[in-house]
């Protein structure tokens, strides 16, 4: 066996040990289901903030998204990195104060319980609660991404290599929750910080001193902000517009707007966001691997598999260069987990305060149905990621923009808002933008699943503002 592969063995080995001995002292801390969904208030935000800059990039920044840059170019980059970015930055700084106020006046501990005291409905709640089920779609991502992965760096088949990635990540966020996941995430996040800053220097030559006209060479389109030559991002709305909206939205994810309830108050939201906008601000230059790859001459068929091919392609055939790849394999493959396990806790949170609970009438035992919950989770991931669909990036973003657009108006309006709202107005904007999305997108030609959820957003935003101008009107009447 090479010093390589021993390094490679070994770094590995090192890894699970360390998340093992976070998730155990997690374990410590977790008492009930409150602790293993929000923690017991006791987390520093820059914790907390480097947690959720782990959270939102995950699989889809650092392995999936950057084919998308390999593919169209210049464009995926602005709608990825600078678009998706302000409207991240633009969520928090809207939201974040009056969804903790709201949610330390509700004691809530997920999305839709939290929904439930803001709308007092719980019909609309448990809606809330199976939509969000559509998240799998990214878990899905996730596994298949992860799995790529490990058979560039071990001598494995991907079916297997689900099954190890699965186990590893259940058992571990089994133990701890959301300590579990705070405490790795800060160990992965700054792990991944070193790649991308390592990645990002390494590859960069490939401009050859003009960023630009590297990309022009390729050819005119690959180099434009917005492509003619592509079915995705080839105008305004679909490079911008598209990447703000849909990203401001999908700060409603239950796995990443909970992380502002695992504040100690409001004193701390500033230190929150600026970690998080900063950390997440450096992990978007990972999307350059996608122009590297491209500039660097690769052929790769298989636009999910670009990041793996680059990096085999980099570092491949000197002792150096297996070290690296090993340390990079293993961050990227951190990286997919930091995301996984967020969306694991909050599933299996809300599975259990909004759905089994309500149904049962019964709170016995919490965090034993929030255990086994996870475990059913990650068989229907499993069953999915078997066999995933081509492209698993626009198949997880079909889902979990659909979540997003059904939950915006709710939030937003909710948090904005602080008089009561007409339920059955709300209800039915969210009702509209879910269905809107998904007919656009499966049926009305709009291949980019963004821009079908933010032509959903937008049909019920304004819906919602006209029949409160409309309710208004008869109200002032009587």
């Amino acid at each position: 066996m090479t010093s390589a592969e021993i390094f490679k063995y070994m770094l590995t080995g090192a890894y699970v040990i360390l998340v093992y001995w976070l998730s155990w002292i997690g374990m410590r801390r977790t008492k009930d289901i409150s602790g293993f969904a929000i923690g017991n208030k006791d987390m520093s935000p820059y914790l907390i903030g480097i947690t959720l800059a782990a959270s939102i990039a995950s699989t889809a920044t650092f392995v999936i998204n950057p084919g998308f840059v390999y593919v169209h170019g210049l464009s995926a980059y602005v709608h990825y990195g600078i678009a998706g970015s302000a409207g991240i930055l633009s969520a928090f700084l809207i939201l974040s104060r009056g969804f903790l106020r709201l949610g330390e006046e509700s004691k809530a501990l997920t999305i839709p319980q939290w929904i439930y005291h803001r709308y007092h409905h719980r019909g609309f709640s448990l809606f809330f609660a199976f939509i969000n089920l559509l998240s799998i779609s990214f878990v899905v991502l996730i596994l298949v991404g992860c799995s790529l992965l490990m058979t560039g760096i071990f001598p494995i088949e991907q079916k297997t290599a689900l099954i190890v990635i699965l186990v590893f990540v259940f058992s571990y966020v089994l133990m701890g929750g959301t300590y579990a996941h705070a405490y790795t995430n800060t160990l992965q996040g700054i792990m991944m910080l070193i790649v991308t800053l390592l990645l990002f220097v390494q590859g960069f030559h490939y401009f050859d001193g003009d960023i630009l006209q590297s990309l022009n060479d390729i050819s005119p389109g690959y180099g434009a902000v917005f492509n003619p030559d592509s079915n995705l991002y080839y105008d305004f709305f679909s490079v911008f517009g598209g990447g703000f909206i849909v990203t401001f939205a999908l700060m409603l994810q239950p796995h990443i707007l909970t992380k502002v309830l695992y504040l100690r108050n409001e004193a701390d939201i500033g230190k929150f966001i600026a970690t998080t906008v900063v950390v997440g601000t450096f992990f978007t230059l990972i999307l350059m691997v996608g122009f590297y790859a491209r500039l660097a001459g690769l052929d790769i068929p298989v636009q999910d598999t670009v990041v793996r091919e680059y990096l085999l392609h980099e570092f491949s055939g000197s002792a150096l260069g297996e070290l690296t790849l090993t340390f990079v394999f293993i961050t990227l493959l951190a990286a997919g987990m930091s995301t996984l396990d967020g969306i694991l806790v909050s599933l299996s949170a809300m599975v259990v305060n909004d759905i089994v609970t309500p149904l049962s009438k019964t709170k016995n035992n919490g965090l034993a149905w929030s255990r086994w919950t996870l475990i059913g989770v990650g068989l229907i991931g499993l069953l999915l990621a078997w066999n995933p669909p081509p492209l698993i990036g626009l198949f997880a973003q079909k889902g979990v923009y659909g979540l997003a657009a059904a939950s915006l108006v709710p939030m937003l309006f909710g948090v904005l808002i602080r008089k009561p709202l007409p339920l059955a107005l709300i209800a039915s904007a969210s009702f509209i933008a879910l269905l809107g999305h998904f007919y656009l997108n499966l049926f009305g030609g709009v291949a980019n699943p963004a821009v079908s959820a933010s032509y959903a957003i937008i049909g019920s935003c304004v819906y919602t503002l006209l029949g409160m101008v409309v309710l208004r009107y008869f109200n002032s009447k009587k």
